[in-house]
């Protein structure tokens, strides 16, 4: 029974509250529930997929700081921001995107997670006919990852060639495939080795299917409601860790190296021209000191074009010393992405 003091307390309105005051205040005291958002029909959605496939597991879902599984629960964490239309518009503002904001990408998500839930519900990854088509288990979970964008070893279904980044992630990616309803992927997949990761699954799940899972249940680890840090500090916190994914993160080295453009009256070369108009022979200077890629070097050089525009540079010197430093400043981003997989170096 809530105390008098609970009861007098005037109830949260996420959707009126001015952006200083919500940012005040902690995980634990939001307001949320499944029960009654969107995400309620997705996660049924889910279980009605696991249903025609006769698999008798429905893992339960609770509100957690990100999308997860916990290792060895069979459980799904979705984003607490999902579950209120002013926190996917916080979050959007604050980190750029809110993952899985609509329901077409929260059901590829809400499959890839199955893939880990059901995992650990049939203890599948203990398999030696699993390990021999995806690899041990045990492989170390890496904070990057480096992957082959043209490699048809792995089926494609989360962004950034997900199933590259470790065993439970190819076979999480392979079954999210193949549970997608309509996905004919005997043809998509055709010619690729992936195709004979599908068929391991579609065998897989055909041995597990109307078995009883052996953990239904687990512990809701980092559960949303349980966290006391404010959404400010968590914002921080999320900011700092993915700095090199904002568009500003290259603008204090640029800054130094060029001026700003006066309002009027400049006749000073704009630094994007600069690098369109050499853009081949830094991309292959780069490419040939570092040993990268051309693919991850292009990466770089658009995010350095596009805050080159947006802060309006201008070059002072010679164009060859101006050539000097951005092809000095790529290679040294590219250095630390080959030795670190950070384009900052280590953190």
């Amino acid at each position: 029974m809530p105390s008098q003091q609970d009861a007098a307390k005037p109830a949260i309105d996420l959707a009126t509250i001015p952006e200083e005051e919500l940012l005040g205040l902690r995980l634990s005291e939001l307001p949320l529930r499944i029960e009654g958002t969107w995400l309620e029909a997705c996660i049924a959605q889910l279980y009605e997929e696991l249903k025609a496939r006769n698999i008798p597991f429905a893992p339960r879902c609770y509100l957690a700081d990100e999308w997860l599984t916990p290792e060895n629960e069979p459980v799904i964490g979705v984003p607490f921001y999902l579950a209120h239309p002013r926190l996917i518009k916080l979050q959007t503002k604050m980190l750029l995107e809110a993952e899985g904001d609509n329901p077409e990408w929260c059901m590829k998500l809400l499959r890839h997670e199955c893939g880990h839930a059901l995992t650990y519900a049939y203890d599948l990854n203990r398999k030696r006919s699993w390990q021999r088509v995806f690899g041990h288990p045990s492989a170390p979970y890496e904070e990057t990852y480096r992957f082959r964008p043209y490699s048809k070893s792995f089926v494609r279904h989360l962004d950034y060639y997900y199933a590259q980044y470790h065993p439970d992630e190819d076979f999480v990616e392979t079954f999210a495939v193949w549970l997608t309803p309509g996905l004919d992927w005997r043809s998509k997949y055709k010619g690729w080795k992936a195709l004979d990761k599908l068929l391991f699954v579609d065998k897989l799940m055909a041995g597990i299917a109307g078995k009883p899972p052996l953990r239904a249940s687990g512990r809701q680890l980092w559960k949303a409601a349980t966290i006391r840090s404010t959404l400010k500090h968590y914002y921080q916190k999320r900011r700092a860790v993915e700095a090199e994914d904002f568009p500003e993160f290259h603008d204090a080295n640029l800054l130094r190296m060029f001026g700003a453009a006066k309002p009027e009256g400049e006749t000073r070369q704009p630094v994007a021209k600069l690098l369109q108009a050499h853009r081949k022979a830094l991309l292959t200077t780069v490419a040939n000191w570092t040993g990268e890629r051309r693919f991850m070097v292009n990466e770089v050089y658009n995010a350095v074009l596009a805050r080159s525009r947006a802060l309006h540079l201008v070059n002072d010197e010679s164009e060859a010393l101006a050539m000097a430093k951005l092809a000095t400043y790529l290679t040294t981003l590219m250095m630390n992405y080959r030795y670190t997989t950070r384009l900052r170096g280590e953190l």
